[in-house]
């Protein structure tokens, strides 16, 4: 995948795309995480589909903005849409936060979806991440710094480890991510129901994040959608990548057939 760049209202964003002339699947990442994390999910479907992954505002290689608002995340979505200058819709696909931006721009603007895949998030959201306060800073060392981040988060967060002629830190600031995970919080349903689009669900079933009651809830009131479980935790595509690619690839698959 290649990195390139687009400015939205003055943010630099970076993005990675495996450039192909495939219909396009836009990939949008969890909080803490960035674009990196789907390089294999775009290797696994490289033969039939263009993975484009943004590095969402103030994560990975985008600036670090004054804002992180719900507008502001559907902003760059847009935005990058555009950039990509496409003349079909296209797959949204999102991972928690991630999730949320895709089934709310789905909401916004179900011409230019195609279908959604959202992985591990559900519509009613309360999750508490003031603990990730305790990774701020600059270490010594990046054995320092993987124990603040401690074993559970540690191969989630690998990606965005960044070396400095000051130390080791993260690519993201966690006192920002606070505040744009604060400002996810809430009841999303009438943002889920309203888009009408192929959609579907994957969860882990060790997440902490959701339930499976929850989920089939999700899969039940919205037509044309699919749950699938997996084994894994929160971040299927990393914790279970081989079942994770062959359940979108098998989705892809139906979806193409439908459509064509």
């Amino acid at each position: 995948m290649q990195r390139h760049f687009f400015e939205n209202n003055g943010l630099k964003l970076s993005y990675l795309d495996s450039e192909s002339k495939a219909p396009v699947l836009i990939a949008l990442h969890s909080h803490w995480m960035e674009a990196s994390t789907f390089i294999p999910l775009a290797n696994a479907l490289r033969s039939k589909w263009r993975v484009v992954a943004l590095d969402q505002r103030g994560h990975g290689y985008s600036d670090h903005p004054k804002t992180y608002t719900r507008d502001d995340y559907l902003g760059d979505v847009e935005a990058l849409l555009n950039h990509l200058n496409l003349d079909q819709p296209v797959v949204l696909l999102g991972n928690s936060l991630g999730g949320v931006n895709a089934y709310q721009f789905a909401a916004r603007h179900p011409e230019r979806i195609r279908a959604l895949i959202i992985e591990d998030i559900g519509v009613e959201i309360a999750v508490d991440v003031t603990f990730s306060l305790a990774w701020k800073g600059i270490f010594k060392s990046r054995d320092e710094l993987s124990q603040h981040v401690g074993p559970r988060f540690l191969g989630t967060l690998q990606d965005s480890f960044r070396e400095t002629e000051q130390g080791w830190r993260l690519a993201f600031n966690p006192e920002e991510l606070v505040v744009s995970n604060q400002l996810l919080q809430g009841d999303h349903w009438k943002d889920w129901l309203a888009s009408p689009c192929p959609a579907l669900l994957i969860r882990g079933a060790e997440s902490r994040l959701t339930t499976d009651e929850h989920m089939k809830q999700m899969a039940v009131r919205r037509p044309n959608t699919h749950l699938k479980t997996l084994e894994g935790g929160h971040v299927c595509h990393l914790d279970n990548p081989n079942e994770f690619n062959e359940v979108v690839k098998a989705f892809l698959n139906d979806l193409s057939l439908v459509l064509s």
